[in-house]
């Protein structure tokens, strides 16, 4: 049986919500170039397929902004360090 994906505008939040806790603005970083939006959209989409949206919840809620690391299991995570390492 396949995965179903989950609502794409929750999943556009909690990405960007992580990439801000890390010090990242997703949207500056397609205004330098350094995210096309079909990259954007890769990564709403890993989201939407990630199983744990509680724990990602939980980890926003309780996380300080500058956060080094996005929350444990995150499938962006690859995406989110290579874009802090341009910083």
């Amino acid at each position: 049986m396949a995965h179903l994906l989950g609502d794409p505008a929750l999943h556009f939040w909690l990405t960007r919500s992580v990439a801000r806790v890390m010090g990242l603005s997703l949207y500056d970083e397609m205004q330098e170039g350094s995210l096309s939006s079909a990259d954007y959209a890769q990564m709403v989409t890993r989201c939407r397929g990630c199983a744990l949206v509680e724990a990602c919840e939980r980890w926003l809620a309780s996380s300080a902004p500058g956060a080094g690391q996005p929350p444990p299991g995150c499938p962006n995570a690859e995406r989110l360090h290579a874009l802090k390492r341009r910083h």
